[in-house]
């Protein structure tokens, strides 16, 4: 299987293929990319003229289909154009997973300004510093977040205030959505270079203040090509391993995807909005997440795709109404922002009729995703995150940077076009972050003899017990194995002998029988005595997340007390 997969792969990127990888230099650094690759977002914007009439856009019982899509589009870009916007400036998106994100993303990115996805879930001091730090000229944003932002909106009187679904007159200051969309559709003529900066999502750090990643039109197109080749190259493979003919590129039909992650974010923008947009697929937009909403939705709309983070796909699966809904339709169950857990891979691979597991591992820093498995590779690795895809150079290094070969746990390092120009306004983040083209990506991992990428654990995120070396995702590996474990991180306590002993917070289903001591000695099963959980909580309520759906741990780890543990 893994020989097809190696024949496929050198097939797909060939000399004169669609895929085909060439290296170019980008200051100075050497870099590979795809040679037919469209120098920018408006290129990738302008070929989906083509799917006229289908739906595009789909929320709470609105659709939108690509044509007028495209006059919004043009209509948005035209009226920020005449405000005096030009190539380079910034402009604000500050929203809910609304339709009108989409249409102002491909419209700004269309006319060469640049995104700045501001998060949601920010409180207006935390929106005073985006705005400081990226300095718009022009927001656009909800009702939820003007509201905030009219909190500081004195620091700011220069910036261009847009709202969207107002439920009441605008304010003067305010202008309404409506006199944007109504504008003449008319896309401004500009040229945009590959290296122009397309976007700015900012970072969701553990400390300090979140840094705003550069993201090019290069490094978006390249991710969407990426895609692309991971949904091409494993059924390729396969049918070669079969014997059978392989799939004509772009035979798959287009993609239903349900839009459950934030869109300021890679996960949902740049993998899964990007890439559907690109086949003339359906977005369906959620308005937060919820698992009953999200099998209704898959149901309703015969949604194909759903790539959440891990925790979504584990409740649709976990759901009562998993069960009685018609999810026939689904083809791919998985997801990025975290690896998903073996156990999550074999139950998808078990429950679901006619969904396969898949899973992509990226970074805000790599514009995407760096490494992808699904179906068949993945079920075989379901500890793997895939190999790294063919814009990307990857290896595991050791203390001083050196290549630390097949098999051996280090820090991952890649370079590729997806990779970020640096950190806006950063310099010092940028350089040790980032070295001769090579992003240092804080995630500890080993290469196998495959190619394939297999997490061990976040770098700071390991738990030093005595001089041993924890790996905390191993640990809520064995946790999430048990059938009553609904949820659960690990973490280090502090511990005045060993230095550090393993904690672990764990949600349990509603129906669960088992305690502290059932899961301890689960953990033991699975794991070296010394790694099993020293300090375990089990908590009432549902662990606290942030906006992508990921586990706030280190809030989360600062919340409790050593004294309530089990």
């Amino acid at each position: 299987m893994y020989e097809h997969l190696k024949q496929a792969w050198q097939q797909l990127t060939a000399p004169g293929q669609f895929f085909e990888v060439t290296t170019i230099d980008v200051d100075g650094v050497p870099i590979r990319s795809y040679k037919h690759a469209p120098p920018s977002l408006r290129e990738i914007w302008l070929s989906t003229v083509g799917h006229g009439d289908k739906d595009y856009l789909v929320f709470a019982g609105e659709r939108c289909s690509y044509a007028q899509a495209q006059t919004f589009t043009a209509s948005i870009a035209h009226w920020l154009h005449t405000e005096g916007v030009k190539p380079g400036d910034r402009v604000a998106i500050a929203m809910r997973n609304y339709p009108e994100w989409m249409l102002a993303y491909w419209a700004v990115t269309s006319m060469g300004a640049v995104v700045v996805g501001m998060n949601a879930w920010w409180v207006a001091h935390e929106m005073e510093f985006a705005l400081e730090d990226a300095a718009p000229v022009v927001l656009i944003c909800d009702r939820e977040r003007l509201q905030r932002f009219d909190e500081v909106r004195d620091r700011f009187p220069a910036i261009r205030v847009v709202a969207v679904r107002l439920q009441e007159d605008a304010p003067a200051w305010v202008t309404d959505w409506m006199e944007l969309i109504n504008a003449e559709p008319a896309l401004p003529a500009v040229s945009i270079d590959p290296n122009d900066d397309a976007c700015i999502f900012y970072t969701s750090g553990t400390t300090g203040r979140p840094k705003g990643a550069r993201l090019t039109h290069r490094g978006c197109v390249a991710n969407i090509l990426n895609v692309g080749f991971i949904n091409t190259v494993q059924p390729v493979a396969m049918a070669l391993a079969r014997g059978e003919t392989p799939p004509a590129l772009g035979s798959t039909p287009a993609p239903n995807s349900l839009v459950a992650t934030p869109l300021f974010h890679v996960t949902a923008n740049n993998c899964v909005a990007h890439a559907t947009t690109v086949a003339g697929g359906k977005l369906v937009h959620m308005y937060k997440w919820d698992a009953a909403e999200a099998l209704r939705l898959i149901e309703e709309e015969r949604i194909t795709t759903f790539n959440g983070v891990p925790m979504m796909a584990r409740e649709i699966l976990m759901h009562p109404d998993f069960a009685r809904r018609d999810t026939s339709s689904l083809t791919v169950l998985g997801g990025g922002g975290a690896a998903l857990q073996p156990d999550l891979v074999e139950k998808i691979h078990q429950r679901s009729k006619s969904a396969r597991p898949n899973t992509g591992y990226g970074m805000t820093e790599t514009s995407g995703i760096i490494a992808a498995v699904s179906a068949e590779f993945f079920v075989d690795k379901p500890a793997s995150v895939g190999p790294a895809m063919p814009t990307f150079e990857a290896k595991c290094v050791g203390a001083s940077g050196e290549d630390l070969g097949e098999n051996a746990i280090g820090e991952l390092w890649v370079r590729g076009a997806p990779v970020i120009k640096g950190y806006l306004n950063r310099p010092d983040a940028t350089a040790e972050a980032i070295t001769d083209g090579w992003l240092h990506t804080g995630d500890i991992a080993y290469i196998d003899e495959e190619g394939f990428i297999f997490l061990v654990d976040r770098a700071k995120d390991m738990v030093l017990r005595g001089g041993e070396n924890i790996y905390c995702a191993e640990v809520e590996n064995a946790l999430f194995a048990h059938e009553d474990v609904a949820e659960c991180v690990v973490f280090a306590v502090a511990d005045e002998r060993l230095g550090e002993e393993v904690g672990a917070a764990v949600y349990l289903r509603p129906d669960a029988t088992a305690d502290a001591s059932h899961l301890r000695a689960h953990c033991a099963g699975l794991l070296a005595p010394y790694k099993v959980p020293r300090h375990l909580w089990l908590l009432p309520e549902p662990l606290p997340r942030n906006a992508n759906g990921k586990f706030l741990k280190r809030e989360l780890r600062e919340s409790l007390q050593v004294s309530d543990a089990l």
